[in-house]
């Protein structure tokens, strides 16, 4: 069983190291109703992190675009072991220049826009978003242009609520509405919403039939196995999804006890795709491109959903869309690491100034705070990390919490390349301790 409160464990039990299947790979998209994910990876809705910063820091990461051999085209960008240089998100200036560079695809194998194909908000409380006044739930519900498509995940044990939220959400502009039936942490289940739900099918099916008949978006649910290994309901619940007109389900491959122990259950997976026609969404323990690949060999899922493994990597979504088309990917260097953190600390701080004249219920957030939190995440791997964090954690501000970043990085760029890379400290993949993320 999982920890006090089922926060997120701070790596994986044993992982498994998949090799890169022989043929499967990611699919180029899914449908969900009218809506088209491509290609078929969903960010995972996760408490504390798929705000929209992030969101659009992984949208924006995700963008998988070559830049060929052009002496011009090599600023910025990610590193391959072959010398091509990318960039994720392209300046104005040279977006059309690097648009026409853009590798080509077959069909079958494209990318699309980008490599994440499908945005999830955090889980939202039903019952708060029923009751907070507008300028609140524009806080929660705030999203750009360029998140889409995007999912908005509600939770909840109330049929009339659930159906009122979904309503809001339709009226706001989401691409789709989402039921949480998987968060296992103790203060949701308490309140018999995420996973404590999946004790009452019965309950579920009320659920099901309001929201569907209260919205025109498609309607979709993401949900565990069982309470426990001696109730898996996974199965079930889905044909009853696809009885009551859900367009799709994912399925976390894991109990509400095992909370983010052991191995996901992959076969279980399998069992729902086989189970029902519509599509089936598999997440849990992908890591790797070969992880995501590796799932879909295995259970024949038609979309890989990644939840912890992205603020760990944030590349990950365009890994998985390289090696696609490809058959190869690149991994992130020190350097591209700094801009990483830069960038998404900068859009942090932009973020925050744009609400600094609301109430202060109404505001983001506290910014200095969540780049504390990310900085565990984002420094995985970093040679050195350990001493950067230390001093983020002193900083008091935002502000200052950006400046020990440039010290460190800069600090960094002097020393020898070689006593560095021998130095380089192997770390997990980590959550910081306490955070409540339910993917």
């Amino acid at each position: 069983m999982a920890g006090k409160g089922f926060t997120v464990k701070k790596d994986w039990d044993n992982p498994i190291e998949h090799p890169m299947p022989a043929r499967a790979r990611v699919p180029a998209e899914m449908r969900i109703g009218p809506v088209l994910v491509a290609p078929a990876t969903v960010l995972a809705p996760m408490a504390g992190v798929t705000d929209t910063v992030f969101r659009r820091f992984i949208r924006h990461a995700s963008l998988f675009t070559a830049m060929n051999s052009d002496p011009s085209a090599q600023n910025s960008g990610l590193t391959s072991e072959t010398g091509e240089n990318w960039e994720g998100k392209a300046d104005k200036e040279g977006k059309a220049d690097k648009e026409d560079k853009a590798i080509s695809i077959e069909t079958a194998v494209t990318n699309a826009q980008s490599g994440c194909g499908l945005l999830m908000t955090e889980f939202t409380s039903a019952d708060g978003l029923a009751r907070m006044r507008e300028s609140k739930r524009r806080r929660y519900l705030t999203f750009y242009d360029d998140e889409h498509p995007i999912g908005a995940q509600l939770f909840g044990s109330n049929a009339e609520t659930l159906a009122e939220a979904a309503r809001i959400v339709e009226d706001t502009g989401f691409d789709t509405v989402d039921l949480n039936l998987g968060c296992p942490a103790k203060r949701v289940v308490g309140c018999n919403g995420g996973s404590g739900l999946l004790r009452d099918l019965p309950r579920i099916g009320e659920i099901f039939r309001a929201v569907r008949k209260a919205v025109d978006i498609p309607f979709t649910v993401k949900f565990r196995m069982g309470w426990n290994d001696k109730q898996i309901v996974c199965v079930e619940l889905a044909r009853m999804a696809e009885g009551e007109g859900l367009n799709s389900v994912a399925l976390h491959a894991r109990t509400r006890e095992q909370g983010y122990s052991g191995q996901a259950q992959w076969q279980w997976i399998a069992a729902v795709k086989q189970a029902v026609q519509i599509p089936v969404v598999g997440n849990g323990d992908i890591r790797t491109p070969e992880d995501a690949a590796a799932m879909i060999a295995e259970t024949g899922c038609d979309a890989v959903m990644i939840g912890r493994a992205a603020p760990a990597n944030p590349w990950i979504f365009r890994q998985i869309a390289q090696y696609t088309a490809t058959g190869a990917y690149d991994k992130p260097t020190v350097e591209d690491r700094y801009r990483m953190i830069r960038t998404y600390f900068r859009m942090l701080l932009s973020e925050a100034e744009a609400t600094r004249e609301l109430p202060r219920s109404d505001r983001m957030g506290e910014t200095a705070g969540k780049m504390k939190q990310f900085a565990t995440w984002f420094t995985h791997g970093v040679p050195g990390g350990a001493r950067l964090r230390a001093a983020i954690y002193h900083a008091r501000t935002g502000a200052e919490v950006l400046d020990q970043v440039e010290q460190f990085f800069a600090a960094r760029s002097v020393e020898d390349s070689n006593s560095a890379a021998a130095g380089v400290e192997e770390e997990s993949s980590a959550y910081p301790e306490g955070a409540l993320v339910c993917d």
